[in-house]
């Protein structure tokens, strides 16, 4: 759903000692060590690892050195090495957690979520009180499409942590993206208030537009372009809220702004098209909507909209035809269905027509049946 995290925790990476090592038969790497340390103490990063490589060529069984190494290259941002130089730490030494949790780290800033999920729930376990590591497990798991597992996780972790926006941001998307709405919603919006994060509020404006929250909707979309309107997907949000609100007059400059933002916005085109289409403005509705198909080849929200158009200048079989296989595509979705009752009987077709009625009611009792769409 989502290009941008707020999530930016303090990933800093341990360094094992802050006080030079004990005397070694061999004084220069002794005082190399302790350069190193006090070099990556000071950020200075390139120097640590000069440091640091050359104790491990004087003593290459040198623990601290080598975890060290794999602190300074991952904060330098040389993941690869990094993780070798950890994992070469972890054979030597592997119970040391503050490696475990550095090599995790590589792995996660890495972009590499199963073995970062996979080191960080060992840490997890060592360490079930550390509630920094249980959120960057959780995040993990939303990222490998676990999300319900990490709202299991952190929820009872919550009490005393309300205050921690991190905490925050995870739990209620884990909630948000596991189906729990009610329960991720208000907790994100308070996360946006509080850090005057633009994603927070727009994830939580995309889960009212879900929940057809659409008043709420539109106040989040607002509240983030009040902080930054260049932010990709808030004029949709805010046009998309105000369509389904019913108030064109902002929804039209809202879904205009989103296109001179980026004109390869497939949805503001679709819906720039089907507002067009509702004014009778055909020559304008027909680009729109061909361009929205053509950056989503297939989608079938836009192929139905194309239809009413064909239908609308008059050209029932084309609309018939790209009908059709909307229907074979999802035999249970009401409207080709509908469009098709009314179509037949315009290609003297009286049966078909009445085939599609007959269907039209099957799907409406179904569907009443059902009853609203529980969380």
């Amino acid at each position: 759903m989502r290009s941008v995290c707020y999530l930016v925790l303090a990933l800093g990476l341990q360094t094992l000692a802050a006080q030079p090592a004990a005397q070694t038969p061999v004084a220069d790497a002794d005082a190399l060590l302790a350069a190193g340390i006090a070099a990556q103490q000071h950020h200075d990063y390139r120097s640590a690892i000069e440091d640091y490589r050359k104790v491990l060529a004087i003593q290459p069984e040198t623990a601290e050195a080598r975890a060290n190494l794999g602190a300074a290259l991952a904060e330098s941002g040389d993941f690869e090495a990094a993780i070798e130089e950890d994992r070469r730490a972890l054979q030597a030494a592997p119970n040391q957690i503050a490696v475990r949790s550095n090599l995790a780290l590589a792995y996660y800033k890495k972009g590499d979520m199963t073995h970062a999920h996979a080191e960080f729930e060992a840490v997890h376990a060592a360490r079930p009180a550390d509630v920094k590591t249980a959120v960057l497990l959780g995040y993990t798991d939303i990222k490998l499409e676990k999300d319900a597992d990490a709202a299991q996780l952190l929820a009872p972790l919550e009490p005393g942590h309300e205050s921690d926006m991190d905490f925050e941001y995870v739990l209620s998307l884990a909630f948000i993206d596991s189906g729990k709405e009610a329960d991720g919603v208000p907790r994100m919006e308070k996360v946006a208030q509080a850090t005057r994060s633009v994603d927070a509020y727009l994830i939580a404006g995309d889960a009212r537009m879900r929940r057809s929250e659409f008043h709420e909707a539109r106040a989040d979309a607002e509240a983030a372009l009040a902080i930054d309107s260049s932010f990709p997907g808030l004029y949709l949000l805010e046009g998309q809220a105000c369509d389904a609100m019913g108030d064109s007059d902002a929804s039209v400059p809202a879904f205009e702004a989103a296109l001179r933002a980026d004109p390869k916005d497939a949805d503001a085109n679709l819906y720039m098209g089907v507002i067009r289409l509702k004014q009778r403005n055909f020559e304008s509705a027909k680009p729109l909507l061909e361009v929205a198909l053509a950056l989503r080849p297939g989608h079938a929200q836009t192929r139905l909209q194309l239809a009413k158009l064909d239908i609308m200048t008059d050209k029932f079989a084309e609309a018939a035809a790209t009908l059709e296989d909307l229907e074979k595509g999802d035999p249970n979705w009401l409207d080709p269905h509908v469009e098709l009752a009314t179509i037949y009987y315009k290609l003297h077709r009286p049966e078909d027509g009445q085939r599609e009625r007959d269907i039209v009611q099957q799907i409406q009792a179904r569907q009443q049946q059902a009853g609203p769409h529980k969380e």
